[in-house]
């Protein structure tokens, strides 16, 4: 049975305009995402995603008042569980755009472009870590947080490795000892190639927006920077630091430890809100 089916009488609510058979639907990790012509319905696909909802609103209206030269996904209705239709969900502003394609970077002059507009955004996040109003919204990313993340994968993944899996997991997550505690950047936490959506004009790809903002915290934008690398590869990964002007200070070990974990990160997020798929796909390499 399909979302179309299930969740009929709330889309058809939600997005009163759009034909039912005309929705793109897409499977997100933690959401069921409902796309219409000018809005867009977010369907948590377990209690621990519909929990994180009310957060997730909140930090969407914090991003959408700061000017951080692109578009956030902006709210506009939320129902909770208790919802006639069938929440719970999240209704918001539909951002124009398309995840870049992969053979794009393949033209120099696109692949500066992006490796400059990457740079740009990820200085606006960084200014706005400095601003009050979102210092006293968004969390900051615990100090404990890697020991509890090399913990939790210890107890809740080993047991689905194979012992060559766990090796690797080990050394991965040995990487990790010792990262500083920084929280004087906004940090999305997710910044897949998925989520940054892109237009052309004449040629040249324009950033659009950011998706997905469920992980915003204060915290290191070596996390963010981390994920450009495992979208885009090494090479722009290299530009964008080089146009940030960002000191290293051991930026790039950082950057490397947390990419390393990666796969982790999805498999255990996967085994606590329940998703097989994901947790299947995040442990591929360990079995």
């Amino acid at each position: 049975m399909n979302i179309r089916q299930t969740h009929g009488p709330l889309l058809s609510r939600l997005l009163p305009d759009d034909d039912p058979d005309g929705l793109t639907v897409r499977q997100g990790q933690f959401h069921t995402v409902v796309v219409g012509s000018d809005r867009v319905v977010c369907l948590p696909r377990t209690r621990a995603a519909a929990a994180r909802l009310p957060g997730r609103a909140a930090a969407l209206r914090l991003l959408a008042g700061l000017d951080l030269g692109f578009r956030t996904p902006e709210p506009l209705v939320q129902g909770g569980t208790h919802d006639a239709d069938g929440g719970p969900f999240l209704v918001l502003t539909r951002i124009p755009g398309e995840p870049l394609r992969a053979d794009a970077l393949g033209d120099l002059r696109v692949a500066e472009t992006v490796a400059a507009q990457y740079a740009t955004l990820l200085g606006g996040l960084a200014r706005a870590g400095d601003d009050g109003t979102v210092r006293a919204v968004l969390p900051r990313v615990p100090a404990d947080r890697w020991r509890h993340f090399a913990e939790g994968v210890r107890a809740e993944l080993f047991r689905l490795m194979s012992d060559s899996g766990r090796l690797r997991a080990e050394r991965e997550l040995a990487a990790l000892d010792g990262l500083p505690h920084l929280t004087r950047a906004v940090v999305h936490g997710d910044l897949g190639t998925e989520n940054v959506l892109w237009e052309w004009t004449h040629g040249l790809p324009h950033l659009a927006g950011v998706l997905d903002w469920d992980d915003v915290a204060l915290g290191d934008p070596a996390e963010d920077l981390a994920a450009v690398g495992a979208g885009h590869g090494t090479g722009l990964l290299e530009r964008v630091l080089a146009l940030g002007g960002l000191p290293d200070h051991g930026l790039t070990t950082r950057i490397a430890a947390i990419r390393g974990t990666f796969a982790l990160q999805q498999a255990l997020y996967a085994v606590r809100d329940g998703d097989e798929g994901e947790l299947a796909d995040g442990l591929a390499d360990y079995r």
